[in-house]
C-alpha cells in the first residue's frame, strides 16, 4: 500500500525552474515527487531526473517519472506515471518489474477498471475542474463524479485513487468524503512555497 497521500507534480519551462520547484517542495515537506516535463528532450529530462534523485541524500521521498518509462528504468526511479495514450501499464510492468510503482491517469470508471485489471498501483483520477497545468484536458468530474466512481470501485478493489486537476486545499475534505485516498497538486503547492507550514497543513487533512 502506498503511504504518501499528497503528491507534488512538478512544473517549469526549464530544467532550472523544474529543479527549483522540486527542491522547494521537498524543503517544505513533500515526500512524493512526480517529474512532469513535457516540452523537453530525453537527454535534458534524464539529466534533471538524475539531479533530483541526488536530493534523496538530503530528503526522504518517492520519485516518479511522468510518461517516460525508459528513463525511469535507466535511472532506477521509484516508479512511473502513465497518462492516457502513454505506454500500456502491462508493458511498463514488464520493463520495470513488480516492485516499482506504476500509476495511471483516468477520467472514467471504465478507465479506472482497465488500469486495475492491468496491475497499476494507484490511479490519478480527474480532473476535478479546469486547470492550466495541461493543454488538453479531459471532461471535469466535480465532487459527484469522484463519489460515483469511488463508490463503485470500492466494491471490487482497494486501490488508492488520487484526485488531480485544479485542486486547492479547500477541496481536500470534500474529496476525502467522496472517497479518494489522496490528491496530486502542482500550482497550488508552488503558489504557497513562502508559507512554510503549507504542505504540513495539507497533510493534516488526511489524518
Amino acid at each position: 500500500m502506498i503511504n504518501e497521500r499528497l503528491q507534488y507534480i512538478s512544473s517549469g519551462n526549464t530544467s532550472a525552474e523544474q529543479y527549483e520547484n522540486i527542491e522547494n517542495a521537498l524543503k517544505n515537506g513533500t515526500s512524493w515527487i512526480q517529474i512532469r516535463f513535457k516540452k523537453t528532450d530525453d537527454a535534458t529530462f534524464l539529466n534533471l531526473a538524475e539531479d533530483v534523485k541526488k536530493l534523496k541524500k538530503t530528503y526522504c521521498f518517492k520519485l516518479i517519472i511522468n510518461d517516460k518509462v525508459h528513463i525511469a528504468q535507466k535511472m532506477d526511479a521509484d516508479g512511473v506515471h502513465l497518462g492516457r495514450g502513454d505506454m500500456p501499464i502491462s508493458e511498463a510492468r514488464i520493463l520495470l518489474g513488480k516492485n516499482k510503482i506504476i500509476g495511471g491517469t483516468a477520467n472514467t470508471l471504465h478507465e479506472v477498471v482497465q488500469h486495475i485489471n492491468n496491475g497499476c498501483n494507484y490511479i490519478g483520477l480527474g480532473p476535478l475542474r479546469f486547470t492550466l497545468s495541461k493543454e488538453h484536458i479531459s471532461p471535469t468530474l466535480g465532487y459527484e463524479g469522484y463519489k460515483n466512481i469511488c463508490q463503485q470501485i470500492k466494491r471490487q478493489s482497494n486501490i488508492p485513487i488520487y484526485a488531480i486537476g485544479g485542486i486547492v486545499e479547500n477541496d481536500i475534505p470534500k474529496l476525502i468524503e467522496a472517497g479518494v485516498y489522496g490528491v496530486a497538486l502542482s500550482k497550488h503547492i508552488e503558489e504557497n512555497f513562502k508559507h512554510k507550514n503549507h504542505i504540513n497543513n495539507l497533510k493534516k487533512h488526511f489524518k
